[in-house]
């Protein structure tokens, strides 16, 4: 039986901040993001067949984005963070 993607990495959360621009109130203010950081195990999962192993050889680490909205300081609105960095590679 073929491993899941979760079972080759370490998950550990963290934070970073962001500075992001409120739509509605034009404030620019720095948010702190939750991100998700998948760091690649050193080795091979037990059980594991030959599409794992081909697999396993071609991961990278990477950061997951948790959060998908904010709330600003300033109008209490709550907006979206753009999507076009929601998965970064390391």
């Amino acid at each position: 039986m073929a491993l899941h993607e979760r079972d080759f990495f370490h998950e550990k959360p963290e934070s970073k901040p962001a500075a992001l621009t409120c739509p509605e109130c034009r404030q620019r203010e720095e948010y702190q993001v939750r991100w998700i950081r998948r760091t690649k195990k050193d080795r091979l999962p037990p059980g594991a067949d030959e599409r794992d192993r081909a697999l396993f050889g071609k991961l990278r680490d990477y950061l997951i984005r948790v959060d998908d909205a904010v709330v600003c300081r300033r109008c209490q609105r709550k907006f979206e963070i753009p999507s076009y960095q929601s998965l970064v590679f390391l």
